[in-house]
């Protein structure tokens, strides 16, 4: 079978088609693009961090409006932990379902850690909420971590996970 990357040409010579060409360098063990990949990259988890930070800081204050802005209209939020489980499709379905706790539970996010994946539409954030459960006056101080994924700009997805046990504890009546 004839290879498509070369082309006989009319002298009888043969020569290979030119392919654009991607240029990868070897470090530590991994493979990493170089030059405008990589800027791009870059570009594009600073942009992603940013948002993450917009996103907790909107979380705290209830900004809805700002979460719209943030948030696909696709936005998937998964709660592997929450009893039950809990998977919600559309940001319309997320912000029915989070509004009500957030007039529950009152907090502020405070971000620990980034973690950058191989994927810069990929983050994993380590983060706390300090606040109070309105019912009880109770304090409500939760650790989260959070697996965000990003899409032109956008968060199209975050799993969260928590421990639910802190939650009803703040609720729960002396």
């Amino acid at each position: 079978m004839r290879d498509p990357t070369v082309k006989k040409m009319p002298q009888g010579e043969l020569r290979t088609r030119k392919k654009p060409k991607l240029i990868l360098n070897y470090v530590s063990g991994e493979l990493g693009l170089i030059g405008g990949a990589v800027e791009e990259a870059d570009s594009r988890m600073s942009r992603n961090e940013k948002l993450l930070r917009a996103f907790l800081e909107a979380v705290g204050t209830t900004d809805f409006h700002r979460l719209e802005e943030i948030c696909s209209g696709d936005f998937v939020l998964e709660l592997p932990y929450n009893d039950p489980p809990t998977h919600l499709e559309g940001f319309a379905a997320y912000r029915a379902a989070v509004e009500p706790s957030l007039e529950i539970f009152r907090f502020r996010l405070d971000l620990g850690k980034i973690h950058e994946g191989r994927d810069p539409d990929l983050l994993f954030a380590e983060y706390t909420s300090d606040g109070i459960a309105v019912p009880t006056g109770k304090p409500y101080r939760n650790t989260y971590i959070g697996v965000f994924r990003f899409r032109e700009g956008r968060l199209v997805s975050l799993r969260e996970f928590f421990n639910p046990a802190i939650a009803a504890e703040a609720l729960a009546a002396d």
